[in-house]
């Protein structure tokens, strides 16, 4: 029986990757309201460096990664120094900085979700409500941000779990500590390096691809039930 349900250390590190999977998403995702937006209506120089720069996660290896987030945000760092003096942050080796690890990670996949919604947008409904008077933020709120909510949703819902399961890019930037720093992958790396870990590995293993099936899942179910609530069901159906 013991060999089957978590131990304590074990759902501390569930809990820790739901934790920085979720503040990862939910801190990326103003940015990521604005860099989609951006990429999706303006022409500006350097529009095709900023989409290189938004996707290099997706195709760096993840522990260059982590070590570019230790340069910049360690104790040591310009951004990670001035947080620690000037605000009391500190990012390096703490839960926080696991969490920003999955923001990063995650950036690109909610970028592309956003942006896909908002070219899908129909312009027109755009213009109709900016001629009946509507301010831009009213245009946004009322006419684009209900059109672009199933890749919104879906885009949140990846990146989250694309934070739970992240490993290279944490353990290189906040370590390996129980209660702190370790998330779920990285338990399960601890197992699979412990002598007799097989039967705490294979019980991680599980637990993470029933996560990640189930995160994948609910980003479809619920980008399809917005779909049905925005377009009907006959436009549901054909998407």
């Amino acid at each position: 029986m013991q060999d089957t349900l978590l131990t304590p250390a074990e759902a501390e590190a569930l809990w820790l990757s739901f934790k920085t999977g979720a503040v990862g998403a939910l801190i990326s995702l103003p940015l990521g309201l604005l860099t989609a937006w951006a990429l999706s209506r303006k022409n500006f120089p350097g529009k095709f460096a900023l989409d290189l720069l938004v996707h290099m996660p997706l195709v760096m290896p993840p522990v260059v990664t982590g070590y570019l987030l230790l340069l910049a945000f360690g104790s040591r760092g310009p951004v990670g120094a001035w947080l620690e003096e000037n605000l009391g942050i500190t990012l390096a080796f703490n839960w926080k900085g696991a969490a920003l690890a999955a923001a990063i990670m995650g950036f690109p996949l909610l970028v592309r979700a956003l942006r896909l919604s908002f070219d899908a947008v129909d312009r027109k409904l755009e213009q109709a409500a900016r001629t009946l008077g509507a301010t831009p933020w009213d245009v946004f709120r009322s006419v684009t941000l209900p059109i672009i909510m199933p890749g919104l949703i879906t885009g949140l819902l990846l990146a989250f779990a694309r934070g739970l399961g992240e490993f290279g890019a944490t353990i290189t930037f906040v370590a390996n500590i129980p209660g702190e720093t370790q998330t779920l992958p990285i338990a399960l790396y601890s197992a699979l390096q412990s002598p007799g870990g097989e039967i705490r590995a294979l019980r991680l293993l599980i637990l993470s691809i029933v996560l990640a099936l189930g995160a994948l899942a609910a980003s479809e179910i619920f980008a399809a039930r917005m779909r049905r609530r925005i377009f009907g069901p006959e436009k549901e159906g054909r998407t």
